[in-house]
């Protein structure tokens, strides 16, 4: 008869080996004994099925993430995180053996191996490194709506405004573009007459509402992310010298603006959405983006972005993209969204008060129960460096609760200094591709012709429309049936028409620079 430790080492080396790639995040533990014959390992065919990193502050997670992408660079998978603390940079740095990281790898018989990884740093922002971009067409009016806070009669003038826009021939590039056409629609008789004939007589009071919104907008900082270039998403599926580039967007400056960083956020999983193809079963996926303090994103959201992120999280699996979510609880991550994650690491959970046992007690539920362990307690006694995991196998089926010892990050467990960081930067080809910025005529120049009486040459006249017929968006999946009745009764007869093909994002094609 096997011992406990004889059968927790073949159950969970049955369950945790794979036939194809892998990464490994560390060691079994049983009984406070680190086993270094048990792996826990993850197959990278399971790495799109999404997952969650959470624990109390100071438990361990950033470093948890440090390791995760390192392990998909060496596989040569590329990543994208979103850095609120700011405490990443450090992978693009080799890290340092000391007496601590010694003791780790002496349990669990693993070779540590200092190196630095190939990061580009990202800002939406006035922090350094590749700025991304999008124009304010290729944002819609819908996510558009979102980060303005308007309300629905407000969001669906937005629609109006924008194929207003299309019909005329004006380039929305950013926010001085849209100001400038609701400036000459509301003030302008020209304009006020133009888009009386085309959709009815729209309030003014409505359009200087969505002004001012916009103006608010521009104070927290938020026009940064809208201009020319606009990225290109494919950049973020580079690899060098065969390990997967680790894009770090730093977002340190906007974690007090989350429906800015959320919607944004959304944008960019919408473009990956449109732009990349179906790509069912891989062996490795294309891309894992990691969203650090993700609790920012779903505080407070409304219902509709909710939806959407659930909705998201669903389909962009199947173009071979996962999505991870760092936070204290499990609680912070919607029910819905929470069901979808196939990855959870669970760091430890302090039960100072009622209500941090209570969230305990929910945390337990959402973890395969197991005879070796009593969750409830070890989720609380967990130390540094330790988590429970539960994973996928390679045929979707979860994999027993582990009290993993976690490697060590083989990069810096530090910031990079403000000199390599300017090193990086100044450095970096996508920083030469991205930050210079494109300042071509677009909607607020030819109004300001046409608002001085000058006259508009005939290519303008007949411009085409800037943005391009296109099958229906993911969002326009998603908010086909609410949002279609909301404009139903704003807007009536054929203003909605013309609404409806408006919805969400477009999937236009951007020009290579």
């Amino acid at each position: 008869m096997m011992t406990k430790k004889e059968q927790f080492i073949e159950e969970l080396n049955s369950r945790y080996k794979t036939k194809g790639a892998f990464i490994t995040l560390g060691k079994g533990i049983l009984d406070g004994e680190v086993l270094p014959e048990v792996d826990i390992n993850i197959p990278l065919k399971t790495v799109n099925r999404h997952g969650l990193i959470a624990g109390a502050t100071g438990t361990g997670k950033t470093k948890t993430l440090q390791v995760f992408i390192e392990q998909l660079s060496h596989a040569g998978v590329p990543s994208l995180v979103m850095d609120i603390k700011g405490d990443l940079s450090g992978v693009a740095a080799a890290g340092e053996e000391n007496a601590k990281i010694q003791e780790r790898y002496a349990k669990t018989k693993l070779p540590y191996s200092p190196q630095a990884f190939p990061v580009e740093l990202m800002s939406v922002s006035e922090e350094k490194g590749v700025k991304l971009r999008a124009t304010v067409t290729e944002f819609g009016p819908v996510l558009l709506s979102k980060i303005l806070g308007l309300n629905e009669t407000q969001s669906s003038i937005i629609s109006i405004i924008f194929k207003y826009c299309d019909d005329k021939g004006l380039p929305l590039i950013d926010l001085e573009d849209l100001k400038k056409v609701l400036q000459f629609v509301t003030d302008n008789p020209q304009g006020k007459k133009e888009l009386a004939e085309a959709y009815g007589s729209i309030s003014p009071a409505s359009l200087g509402a969505i002004l001012r919104s916009i103006v608010a907008l521009e104070q927290q900082g938020a026009s940064h992310i809208f201009g020319e270039p606009s990225f290109d998403v494919q950049d973020l599926l580079e690899t060098r010298d065969g390990k997967g580039v680790i894009n770090i967007l730093r977002v340190t400056d906007i974690q007090n603006k989350p429906a800015v960083f959320s919607t944004f956020m959304l944008s960019l999983f919408a473009e990956i959405y449109l732009t990349f193809p179906e790509a069912g079963d891989l062996d490795k996926p294309k891309l894992a983006v990691f969203i650090d303090e993700a609790h920012l994103i779903f505080k407070d959201a409304p219902k509709v972005l909710l939806d959407q992120i659930e909705t998201m999280v669903k389909l962009i699996r199947s173009k071979g993209v996962g999505i991870y979510f760092i936070t204290q609880i499990p609680g912070d991550v919607p029910e819905n969204v929470l069901s979808q994650l196939g990855l959870k690491i669970q760091h430890a959970l302090r039960g100072f008060t009622a209500k941090d046992k209570k969230e305990i007690n929910k945390a337990v539920q959402n973890y395969p129960t197991t005879a070796y362990y009593k969750t409830e307690e070890l989720i609380q006694a967990l130390g540094i460096g330790e988590a429970l995991i539960t994973a996928l196998d390679e045929k979707g089926i979860p994999t027993p609760l582990a009290h993993t010892y976690l490697i060590s990050p083989e990069s810096r467990m530090d910031v990079l200094s403000a000199a390599e960081i300017d090193h990086l930067v100044n450095t970096s080809r996508m920083v030469a591709k991205y930050n210079q910025s494109i300042d071509k005529e677009s909607a607020y120049e030819i109004l300001m012709r046409r608002m001085n009486g000058e006259e508009v040459s005939s290519v303008e006249q007949a411009a085409e429309p800037v943005t391009k017929p296109a099958e229906p968006s993911v969002f326009e999946t998603i908010l086909s049936s609410s949002m279609a009745q909301t404009f139903g009764k704003t807007l009536m007869r054929e203003g909605a028409k013309a609404i409806i093909g408006m919805l969400g994002l477009k999937a236009t094609t951007k020009k290579k620079k």
